[in-house]
């Protein structure tokens, strides 16, 4: 199926390695940190600098939340944009060239969902899960305890919330801005995975007429 399916994620639901194991079950290619990769090579910027700028907003960011505004498709000229806007533009026309290319793809966070708004086959997913089952996978997989897991997941939301709202000037993990929300702290990375893609064999059904 050639769907591209956007995954945006709250810390500590899994959200990476649930578009791996879709990835796998679905036969598509799969884009995350390996954007960073191609948005170096595209735009000629160091791949380590740009790992640092990755899914941040701008230092205008505060300017924005004050006015009501968003960087994205009014705000960037030239050389007045910082290395922040750059890495979301270069990420921005892979993505879109990605989708023009029509092979699909699972694409985990970088404003997938609103970059690609206009391609027809497009399946808009958020990942979320109960605050103590995101605290207890953090702790797990980053060594932390409870206080630091806690702190961790705040901190990280408040991120990927300002990266959203900056560059789309739309609000990071409104349900009705999806087509699905799953709730991966009830059942896990393989059967989120699993939901989304039978979403996308129903989808694909009434898509084609079959039955």
């Amino acid at each position: 199926m050639e769907y591209i399916v956007t995954i945006a994620r709250q810390s500590g639901t899994c959200g990476r390695e649930i578009g791996l194991k879709l990835s796998a079950l679905a036969g598509l290619p799969f884009y995350d940190n390996n954007l960073i990769k191609l948005a170096a090579e595209k735009s000629g910027m160091s791949e380590e600098v740009l790992e640092d700028y990755d899914e941040k907003a701008s230092n205008s960011l505060l300017y924005a939340l004050v006015t009501g505004g968003s960087s994205f498709g009014h705000s960037f000229a030239g050389h007045n944009m910082t290395l922040n806007d750059k890495l979301f533009v270069a990420q921005a026309d892979i993505l879109k060239g990605i989708a023009e290319e029509g092979k699909g793809a699972v694409i985990v966070g970088r404003c997938a969902d609103y970059v690609l708004s206009g391609y027809e086959k497009l399946i808009k997913v958020f990942v979320m899960a109960g605050f103590e089952k995101r605290v207890e996978m953090v702790m797990e997989r980053e060594g932390l305890n409870k206080g630091e897991a806690r702190d961790f997941i705040v901190k990280t939301d408040k991120k990927r919330s300002g990266y959203y709202n900056y560059y789309t000037g739309e609000k990071w993990g409104r349900p009705d801005n999806y087509d699905l929300v799953i709730n991966s702290g009830d059942i896990g990375s393989g059967g989120a995975a699993a939901v989304i893609l039978e979403f996308m064999k129903q989808r694909q059904q009434q898509y084609t007429g079959e039955e």
